[in-house]
């Protein structure tokens, strides 16, 4: 088997440039899903329950995506042809999502409505996911793992930089913030067009940019041959022949992806609570909480750009991703106690470091440990069960929660942060050659 040679920066970065305009898709749908549904007139403690669907359709789409795109070759590509599929539907579904409110119909319909273009969302957004990562496990060394997942993750930040910030800037712009009662502002609703437009962009720069290797050329430089995707291997029997250290980045997963649950379900009404002081979801106060909530996801960001710089730097991989997912872990305890909306963006700098590490460590574990592994990529759909799970977990139980710890929305903040403690703890699982030689 041929060694992978050491590629360029400029074509590590070509690998993942799509995931920009992915991840404006992304976080417009994470920062305003709860701002949309909670305009139509959902409740509080039903709110966790609209979260279910993304990550449920996430578990279903990614392992059917690896499998089929393992299977696949033809003159586009092997992983590609899903990124583009994928991304042309979120683009249909981004420009239907935030008129649910805006066409004539009952709550209960608009609700529906609404909750079927976020499955469609949700599923097309997947389908265009995945590629990236399984383009980096095809084609990537081991060495190089680190840097081009940290360049994903740096990327994907600033995508996120982007679509965190649309409807804060429409609204500067005078675009409209408010809304009749149940109808979603126009603020958000451009902001969901314009991240549109930059999706399908950036999706084509990628397809124009990336060749991806025939298959004799990949099975030259993959210890498992070209035809292995062709064996028809159950998802049950992939999963009995992981390697360990496909469960145990899973155990960190749980807790991280259900701490971020938390956040992006509660943060809305968190903010509007602490910092506007109404829970009135139609109010103005309530709608510019909303936005300014993008601005401290923006900086959430910002703070994920610098940390997935400084991660490579920081010695031990594992003594990074502990330290990362405990900084995070400090932000989120100290959101519901600061009532300035200024200084909200530091804890929610702290909180970026976690999620830096949460999007370029995992990966970068577990596809080390695949090397000398067929059916990569359906490895690599079902590990984005380790996202899917916890998220479903939380979304389920997050109205129980909630009602547990005295129904205010401040106190999931509290909820989070020890969900992050407890990855951290998990982090001690995790045991790579490096470390070995440590020791």
């Amino acid at each position: 088997m041929k060694q992978k040679q050491d590629l360029s920066f400029w074509k590590l970065w070509n690998l993942s440039f799509g995931f920009f305009g992915v991840q404006i898709a992304y976080a417009l749908q994470s920062a305003n899903i709860s701002r949309i549904f909670s305009t139509l007139g959902a409740d509080p403690h039903s709110l966790s329950y609209f979260w279910i669907l993304p990550p449920l359709m996430g578990i279903l789409v990614q392992p059917v995506v690896g499998t089929l795109s393992d299977r696949t070759w033809c003159r586009f590509g092997r992983r590609i042809p899903y990124l583009f599929v994928g991304s042309a539907v979120a683009v249909v579904v981004m420009c239907l999502l935030p008129n649910a409110g805006s066409l004539g119909m009952a709550v209960s319909t608009a609700m529906t409505f609404g909750l079927i273009s976020l499955m469609f969302l949700d599923t097309s957004i997947n389908m265009a996911m995945q590629p990236f990562k399984m383009l980096v496990g095809d084609m990537v060394n081991e060495k190089q793992k680190s840097l081009a997942y940290s360049i994903q993750s740096f990327l994907c930040n600033s995508g996120s930089l982007v679509g965190y910030v649309f409807p804060f800037f429409f609204t500067a712009m005078g675009i409209a913030n408010e809304a009749p009662r149940g109808v979603i502002p126009d603020s958000v609703i451009y902001s969901f067009y314009i991240g549109a437009a930059i999706l399908i962009l950036c999706v084509i720069y990628t397809t124009v940019k990336v060749r991806e290797w025939p298959p004799e050329v990949y099975a030259e430089y993959n210890e498992a041959h070209a035809d292995a995707a062709d064996q028809h291997v159950g998802l049950v029997e992939l999963l009995r022949h992981a390697p360990s250290m496909f469960w145990k980045v899973g155990a960190v997963q749980f807790f991280c992806w259900a701490a971020f649950m938390y956040m992006w379900t509660y943060t809305n009404g968190t903010i509007a609570d602490t910092v506007w002081h109404t829970t009135d979801a139609s109010s103005a106060g309530y709608q510019e909480a909303a936005n300014w909530v993008g601005v401290l996801f923006f900086w959430q960001a910002v703070g994920s750009v610098v940390w997935a710089m400084l991660l490579p730097k920081l010695g031990s991989e594992r003594r990074a991703y502990a330290l990362s997912l405990i900084v995070g872990g400090v932000g989120f305890a100290m959101v519901p106690f600061i009532g300035d909306k200024y200084l909200l963006v530091l804890p929610f700098l702290l909180i970026g470091c976690a999620w830096a590490a949460m999007l370029a460590m995992p990966f970068a574990f577990v596809t080390n440990a695949l090397e000398g592994y067929g059916h990569k990529g359906a490895y690599l759909g079902l590990f984005n069960g380790t996202i899917c799970v916890p998220q479903i977990v939380a979304a389920a139980i997050g109205g129980t929660v909630l009602s547990a710890i005295g129904s205010r929305q401040c106190h999931m903040m509290l909820v989070a942060a020890a969900c992050l403690m407890a990855g951290a703890a998990c982090v001690a699982l995790i045991k790579t050659r490096s470390d070995s030689k440590e020791s």
